[in-house]
Parts: structure tokens; C-alpha cells; sequence
């Protein structure tokens, strides 16, 4: 499949070039996030921006400090997820 921006401009040469470089990104919901997350914890990997964690974890609503460790976050984001139901 070609990008939009392999095509010519034609005529509307300004949505051409909002197609070249808009950065359209999927919107993933916040369990799915959090699941995510911990697949790629449990496959090896550590998360490398605290504040990404913290983000997912309030997102879950969730309280968190800005200064509780990244461990303890990912357990509570864990636990979250154990309790939801799908």
C-alpha cells in the first residue's frame, strides 16, 4: 500500500502536504496500554521513563507520587489489572 504522500499534490497541494507529515497515531485504550506495558516488562524489558508509567497508572486512576519507585508502580498497575474484568 502507498503512503498518502507518494501520490502528487494535484490540485490541494496543503492537504498533500498535511498528509506528508502528519503523524496520525493510533488512540489505544488504557488497559490495553497498561497490558502492554507489562508484556514488555515480562519479556525482559524495564521501562526507561518513569513518567510514562506514572501517566498509564493514573489512567487506570490510580494515585500516584511522582516520587514512588517505578517497581512499585508497575505492582499497583499489575494488581489493576488482575481486577479488571475482560
Amino acid at each position: 500500500m502507498k503512503s498518502k504522500c507518494m501520490a502528487l499534490p494535484g490540485k490541494n497541494i496543503i492537504q498533500w502536504l498535511k498528509n506528508c507529515f502528519s503523524a496520525k497515531t493510533e488512540k489505544v485504550c488504557e488497559i490495553t496500554q497498561a497490558r502492554q506495558l507489562m508484556a514488555a516488562i515480562d519479556r525482559g524489558g524495564m521501562p526507561l521513563n518513569p513518567a510514562k508509567v506514572n501517566a498509564i497508572a493514573r489512567n487506570l486512576g490510580l494515585e500516584v507520587s511522582r516520587k514512588a519507585p517505578v517497581e512499585e508502580t508497575i505492582e499497583r498497575i499489575r494488581l489493576a489489572l488482575a481486577r479488571t474484568p475482560f
